[in-house]
């Protein structure tokens, strides 16, 4: 099942063309990386596609309802987790995934299940019960990646979940990841410019430079369809190939 088409994307600010018709679609069960350098585009699709952004040219679908058109539904279905997102400092972990589930259950009886799936998936143990204000950001992360996932959205949507982390939290963020798309069924789109850490965590990734899709594929097939060794050389090989690179 197709969980995001996307066809002949366009985003423009002002004379800025950030999304130059970009075309990729995701599978169920998916995890689906957008990589690409800052500027790219990446962080525009996905607010396009978490509803927060209308497009100007194109049209994007989750689940077969439009993003635009049917932009209530598509909040129902999704969670998304910008990549400069915060908690409530003034609240303790725990405090802050009861207020997050409250405000997206439709019962008591929801809301501790959800705060339960939220406690666990954080990995902060004890430490839920001090105030964000005392956590890294590391464990700053690890919240709000729990609070993105513990409403089971059917499709996560997270811009750079590991950037500026250390490497033992950002181990912990994808272990996360990999084990809720795998043990419940939740399709992800991640954007990063860590492409090393996508290669090892995303089923397929698109590429993406100066608002265009590059090329897409499994990390196994780029990788061979380039002669490269990581996702790294594929993308510097791929953009002198495809000519525009700049800005």
């Amino acid at each position: 099942m197709v969980v995001v088409k996307v066809e002949s994307l366009e985003k423009d600010y002002g004379t800025v063309k950030a999304l130059r018709g970009i075309s990729f679609s995701i599978n169920e069960g998916e995890i689906f990386g957008l990589i690409g350098p800052n500027g790219a585009g990446k962080s525009t699709t996905l607010k396009i596609l978490a509803t927060l952004l209308t497009p100007t040219g194109g049209r994007a679908e989750v689940f077969g309802h439009d993003v635009v058109k049917d932009a209530p539904k598509v909040r129902e279905l999704i969670s998304y987790l910008p990549e400069e997102a915060g908690a409530y400092k003034n609240l303790t972990g725990m405090e802050y995934l009861e207020f997050m589930a409250r405000l997206y259950s439709k019962s008591p009886e929801e809301a501790l299940k959800m705060v339960d799936i939220g406690a666990k998936l954080s990995g902060l143990g004890e430490r839920l019960h001090d105030k964000v204000s005392t956590y890294s950001k590391g464990m700053t992360r690890k919240l709000l990646l729990a609070r993105a996932l513990m409403v089971k959205p059917k499709l996560a949507i997270l811009d750079e979940p590991a950037s500026g982390l250390d490497i033992v939290n950002a181990y912990a963020i994808r272990k996360t990841i990999r084990e809720f798309a795998r043990n419940e069924g939740v399709t992800f789109l991640i954007s990063s410019h860590n492409m090393l850490e996508v290669e090892f965590l995303c089923h397929r990734v698109a590429l993406i430079d100066s608002g265009r899709i590059i090329d897409t594929g499994s990390p196994k097939e780029l990788k061979e369809r380039y002669g490269a060794e990581n996702l790294e050389e594929v993308f510097m090989q791929a953009v002198g190939k495809g000519g525009d690179a700049s800005g």
